[in-house]
């Protein structure tokens, strides 16, 4: 670790001022900041840290939406009763991030923030056309996810709570990295009021959402549907864990799982 000064925001309204007059990173959970600074990958010379603010916590039912505040832990919405009523799979989904103190840490915010590529929350956000508001503007889950760690967040634009919207059904299904539980490839299939929505995490440079398969579960909301897509493996990702190829093929079995675990 190397030497930063570290600032206690008193509102959003504090945290925003001192972003933009440090230039420096929020903290929100620390999974992901803290373990790039180790690492030198971030350098900010200034940390503001949201973690005092009851003002981004909290999980609520707004008529046919379920708002998530910024600053809710990924254990908050696994075990939150108004979740599993309204939307199940948010709260599998959280269930299955990490581990344990990733789960008591970790942030709906901060993830969204990070945009990690191969995280678990974005696919929920785009499967489910979600809303995300900002201390000064609401931007649409289509328009939030621009890159490979990149979002159409400001320097001193901060999350305050995810809007979303109640589906008819919904579920979420990964191949995780058996090390770092992060989705090799993970789905997100929802019925929603627009439409069909899928969407793909962990197999390209940020998360996408899926046509063909959105294009067939329009056509039979099935797991043989999903299953029979032929996913394209242009521009997906290749490592030690698999190659484009083989992530193509998981994007197909993980649609169809999700749609089986949906009903």
């Amino acid at each position: 670790m190397y030497a930063f000064e570290h600032h206690q925001a008193k509102s959003v309204a504090d945290a925003a001022a001192l972003l933009a007059k440090t230039g420096g990173k929020a903290l929100a959970g620390g999974q992901s900041l803290v373990a790039a600074m180790k690492l030198r990958l971030a350098q900010p010379g200034h940390v503001v840290d949201l973690s005092g603010l009851a003002e981004l916590k909290g999980i609520r039912r707004e008529g046919d939406h379920v708002s998530i505040g910024a600053m809710t832990r990924h254990a908050e919405v696994a075990s939150s009763d108004v979740v599993k009523g309204a939307i199940p799979a948010l709260a599998a989904l959280a269930e299955g991030i990490g581990d344990r103190q990733v789960r008591n840490m970790g942030t709906l915010g901060g993830s969204l923030a990070n945009n990690d590529p191969a995280a678990d929350w974005p696919a929920a956000v785009l499967g489910l056309g979600a809303t995300v508001v900002t201390n000064k503007r609401k931007i649409a889950a289509d328009d939030f996810f621009k890159g490979m760690y990149e979002t159409a967040l400001a320097a001193d634009e901060i999350i305050v709570s995810v809007s979303f919207p109640v589906p008819k059904k919904a579920a979420y299904a990964k191949f995780p990295n058996p090390a770092s539980r992060f989705a090799l490839v993970g789905v997100f299939v929802a019925q929603t009021a627009s439409g069909v929505r899928a969407a793909v995490t962990g197999a390209a440079s940020s998360v996408f959402r899926c046509k063909p398969v959105e294009d067939a579960l329009a056509k039979s909301w099935t797991a043989a549907a999903a299953k029979a897509v032929k996913v394209s493996a242009t521009d997906l990702n290749s490592d030690l864990h698999g190659s484009p190829a083989y992530r193509a093929h998981l994007v197909s079995v993980m649609a169809a799982r999700a749609v089986d675990a949906a009903g």
